[in-house]
């Protein structure tokens, strides 16, 4: 009797299992693409907004195929769709950083960090307060988690400023970032700032102590002094050839050092304005695959019209027809208007490297930079963050995009 009812037991205990199982296949969705990496048809399986498991498919691959790949992580985003993280006489709102982040999945990106530039205390203050209710947002699906603060604790001299207010740059404050940071929810990924500053090493070691990625980025250090910051944590250059002065040293200048340091990251800008093609390619030679990373600084003016705008400190910039956002009064630029999508074609078209490798630039690489390990890769036990695109004459044309496992654009 009591053999006969262990029976029953089992039996009933593995029938409920099948049906789970059912369930759970049914809630299954599948992707089918050109793998990135292998150029060979697959097929993903999510659950659960995860990333089940990916087989070979036995078929032909067509002229213009669909590849698949890991959505984009850009670091360095400063708004999109005419919102805008950083202004300060803007209502930055939730809606807005919800619009911000559709237009910016149907470019293909599924992680990205809000950058807050160069401004007052009390509009960075209140500006991370907004933006910390993202990250924990049921309907961003976990594409913002956390943020990239570019100054304000940059040099001042005009040139290697770049376009940041000068009134609003300032030597670096432990004390004073604490309550950023705070005010963040404690959500601040990278630092950006300039090494030689008074008080720059040991702000920097202690951004390296309390896990927040330092970068080097709006400076004129020299190489002991960028030694030194790599030495006590920073890890990446900011748009390495960028937010510099337009006439340097020819022999003294912040390029070579950061160039040299085999341990230094950089994140490089590649919508064909702010880097010659022949910097592009001497940079990816140099630091290679693996410590280069693609990024955007684009701002609240791209998909916007060409023509001028005013700052929110009344200076003019102009957005060209075909796509250069500058700052007439310091001839430089202000930002991109291009999103990440742009660089992965551009560095392929103009260093010759693989789909693999650039995309391994703009997904993998920044996510293993901020320890977001279960991003970045197209591999089971990540999240179900996926691009489909078409690639054409070295254009990315995104057809669908999936963040956790939800389809958030579909062409």
């Amino acid at each position: 009797m009591k053999c006969k009812i262990v029976s029953i037991f089992i039996r009933r205990f593995l029938f409920i299992g099948l049906i789970l199982l059912g369930i759970s296949e049914m809630n299954a969705q599948i992707i089918e693409g050109i793998h990135y990496h292998t150029g060979k048809p697959v097929r993903v399986t999510i659950n659960n907004g995860m990333i089940e498991n990916i087989t070979p498919l036995d078929k032909m691959v067509g002229e213009n195929p669909v590849y698949i790949a890991p959505g984009f992580f850009d670091n360095q985003v400063n708004g999109f769709a005419g919102v805008s993280f950083a202004f300060g006489d803007s209502d930055l709102t939730p809606e807005g950083i919800e619009k911000a982040t559709s237009e910016l999945w149907k470019k293909g990106v599924t992680t990205y960090l809000p950058t807050l530039t160069t401004n007052s205390i009390e509009v960075l203050t209140r500006n991370f307060k907004i933006l910390s209710k993202a990250v924990d947002d049921s309907k961003l699906l976990g594409s913002i988690p956390g943020f990239h603060l570019e100054g304000p604790y940059i040099n001042p001299e005009d040139g290697f400023r770049g376009a940041h207010p000068k009134q609003f740059v300032k030597l670096p404050d432990w004390n004073e970032f604490l309550k950023l940071h705070e005010a963040s929810g404690k959500n601040i990924l990278q630092v950006t700032l300039s090494p030689e500053m008074d008080g720059a090493l040991d702000f920097i070691s202690k951004c390296s102590q309390n896990g927040i990625t330092v970068a080097l980025g709006h400076h004129n250090a020299d190489m002991k002094t960028i030694t030194a910051a790599i030495d006590r944590g920073a890890k990446i250059a900011t748009h390495l050839g960028n937010g510099a002065a337009n006439t340097i040293n020819r022999h003294r200048n912040p390029f070579w050092p950061q160039l040299a340091d085999d341990r230094l990251n950089i994140s490089i800008i590649c919508d064909s304005f702010h880097l010659l093609p022949e910097q592009i390619r001497v940079f990816y030679k140099v630091k290679g695959v693996e410590k280069t990373i693609i990024t955007s600084d684009v701002t609240h003016y791209a998909a916007l019209e060409p023509g001028e705008y005013k700052t929110s400190t009344g200076e003019t910039i102009e957005l060209t027809k075909d796509g250069m956002l500058r700052l007439p009064a310091q001839n430089v630029l202000y930002g991109s208007a291009s999103p990440i999508t742009k660089g992965v074609g551009y560095v392929m078209q103009v260093t010759g490297c693989t789909l693999a490798d650039a995309v391994k630039m703009a997904s993998t690489n920044p996510a293993r930079l901020y320890n977001l390990n279960d991003r970045g890769l197209l591999e089971p036990g990540k999240r179900a963050d996926i691009v489909l695109f078409t690639l054409e004459d070295f254009q990315v044309n995104i057809q669908e995009t999936w963040v956790k496992g939800k389809k958030v654009y579909e062409k």
